[in-house]
């Protein structure tokens, strides 16, 4: 099964969603948040992470 796994700017874990897919006995295929191309993917993981101003949000609950 061919599983489509999403990058946009300020990923954290899309190389990580990749590594699951293998182990779970799918094939991961990069896709870039602009493509307009899916590749034919069975399915898409959207993965999480810290984007862009994240950061700031986290510093305001340490002081």
């Amino acid at each position: 099964m061919k599983i489509g796994v999403i990058t946009y700017p300020g990923t954290l874990d899309d190389r990580d969603a990749q590594r699951a897919v293998r182990l779970a006995g799918g094939t991961p295929v990069p896709l870039w948040h602009a493509d307009s191309d899916i590749k034919k993917v069975d399915a898409v993981v959207l993965p999480g992470g810290f984007s862009y101003g994240d950061y700031l949000a986290l510093r305001s609950h340490r002081s």
